[in-house]
């Protein structure tokens, strides 16, 4: 019996939205595929976006209308695969006559050439126009268009300060970014792809038509070898690191790491739509309604130069996003009132913009042959056009896989997704009939985390006890065993913070006996087999 290791015919580096989509997206067209990430999937950026499926309406300014077309149309084709962990959002956009800006976007820049009295501002003609393009750009069906609010009367305008009487609402979508990107890497594993996380890449070679990948597992720090005639890198912040170090090609294109920080606050207002912020430096910022009781403000550019340098929200970052809202808010908060804080490294196509803000959101991909087996690097992109990005890559690729099918996964459901976007109540109705002992709180947190698949999770409990250990905040055993078997989490962290965000509602000594229960689980499993 041979002990050469399985030839995939594409090998993944990375386990963020863009590695698992890409690999869901080949195993669909009935290619062998296998993907490594060193650490959790979604563990770096793909868990700490400002988790919105949006077209970016800020992008046209910047006269990126290709980027927000596509997005635009992809937020409907995603809303249908994944109503569960992805629904729509109402945004308001509050506008004040005499609110100036100090932007610098290729818009302003013409607006002030053109007419030197509206320096520094976003006229209310030019956001309307804006707004004109953002409903009829992606052939919208699902989403209701723009609208204006009297804020003088209407209820978004009450946590708001008397200067600001009318507002524009338009239409995106929420999304759990970190939910999104597990999905994805199930439903590559349930078509044949292998799922190694916690598997870090050490490093590949060409050999010939091959590439000869060398990995170590997390865990147990054992080595092995995989060879590949494909390789894919989604490496994140880690592309260019992957590209010069580990798998040693040249490339002209480079990676602009941009640090997006975010505070949750206590609930910050009633109704349950976004606020869209303006800022006086022309950025803008938003505040939205989070896991029920608390509101998600963000997010910043800053530069990042080291993606092995954890991203932290540093105090300056917080009291910028503070002083930003404080502008609007009729109740200023302060520090006082964050309960917590991330921050993800955005890994943008480096397009030579002059500053962060301004650089590229839009992906770019680039396949190097010269050497023999090909590779595919991946630079940019956002979460909203991740599985268009995986289309494109298997459209470059497709000259080294003949064999391969067509395109396939748009409108295809992930799991548990496999209903319609309106039905997510009667969802909600049917699983707290069915299992009397749950809330309605409970119950929405379940369906909207697992979709169909909630009665899985639960399978035959009729009563609470049946579900084993109360970890608290209605996390039991049972779920825990779920999201071990089929979710690919080993700690506490990948629980709590990933697969869901029930650390906002756990304290410390709990989130630690659940990780020592892990831990012995993670033993005992190891032991039978």
């Amino acid at each position: 019996m041979s002990d050469e290791p399985t030839i995939h015919d594409l090998f993944v580096i990375g386990g963020g939205i863009n590695g698992c989509g890409i690999a869901r997206d080949a195993a669909g067209r009935g290619l062998s595929v296998a993907l490594a990430e060193m650490n959790d999937l979604a563990s770096a950026t793909s868990s700490a976006s400002t988790k919105l499926f949006h077209g970016g309406l800020r992008y046209l300014e910047f006269f990126e209308v290709r980027l927000v077309r596509e997005a635009l149309i992809e937020r409907e084709t995603l809303l249908r695969a994944m109503p569960h962990i992805s629904w729509p959002l109402r945004f308001v956009l509050p506008y004040h006559r005499d609110m100036r800006f100090e932007s610098s976007t290729p818009t302003s820049r013409i607006l002030n050439t053109l007419a030197p009295w509206s320096r520094g501002r976003r006229p209310a003609w030019l956001i309307r126009l804006g707004l004109f393009l953002y409903d009829n750009l992606g052939g919208r069906r699902i989403l209701p268009g723009t609208s204006t609010l009297d804020l003088r009367t209407a209820p978004e305008g009450a946590p708001l300060v008397d200067e600001f009487e009318t507002a524009y609402e338009y239409s995106d979508c929420w999304v759990e970014d970190a939910r999104l990107v597990v999905l994805n890497a199930r439903d590559a594993e349930m078509r044949g792809a292998r799922i190694m996380a916690r598997t870090k890449v050490l490093g590949a070679r060409r050999a010939g038509d091959l590439w000869e990948i060398e990995v170590e597992e997390r865990d147990s720090g054992a080595r092995r070898s995989e060879r590949a005639r494909m390789l894919v890198n989604a490496g994140g912040p880690w592309v260019g690191d992957i590209i010069h170090d580990r798998v040693q090609v040249d490339s002209r294109e480079g990676v602009r790491l941009v640090r997006g920080s975010h505070i949750v606050t206590r609930r910050l207002f009633e109704h349950d739509k976004c606020y869209f912020f303006q800022g006086t430096d022309g950025r803008i910022m938003f505040a939205i309604p989070y896991e029920t009781d608390f509101t998600l403000i963000g997010t910043t550019d800053a530069e990042h130069t080291d993606p092995s340098v954890r991203p932290v929200c540093t105090p300056e970052e917080q009291r910028y996003m503070i002083d930003f809202v404080n502008r609007y808010l009729k109740a200023p908060i302060s520090e006082d009132d964050i309960v917590w804080t991330y921050s993800g490294v955005r890994p943008l196509h480096d397009d030579g913009a002059n500053s962060a803000t301004a650089a590229t959101r839009d992906y770019t991909l680039k396949v190097d042959d010269t050497g023999g087996a090909p590779i595919l690097n991946v630079f940019g992109g956002k979460i909203t056009t991740y599985r268009r990005l995986a289309e494109s890559a298997l459209a470059r690729l497709a000259p080294y896989v003949p064999q391969a099918s067509g395109a396939w996964t748009a409108g295809v459901a992930l799991p548990g997704g496999d209903f319609e976007v309106e039905e997510v109540e009667a969802l909600i109705a049917r699983l707290q009939e069915r299992y009397g002992f749950l809330d309605a709180r409970w119950a929405r947190r379940l369906v909207r985390a697992y979709g169909t698949e909630a009665d899985e999770v639960l399978g035959d409990a009729a009563t609470a006890a049946d579900l084993g250990r109360d970890f608290g905040a209605t996390l039991t055993e049972r779920e825990v065993r779920w999201l071990m078997d089929r979710e690919y989490a080993r700690t506490a962290e990948d629980v709590v913070w990933r697969r869901s965000k029930l650390g906002l509602r756990l304290d410390p000594p709990q989130i630690a006996a659940l990780d020592g229960w892990m831990e012995t689980a993670r033993a005992h499993a190891a032991a039978a087999e």
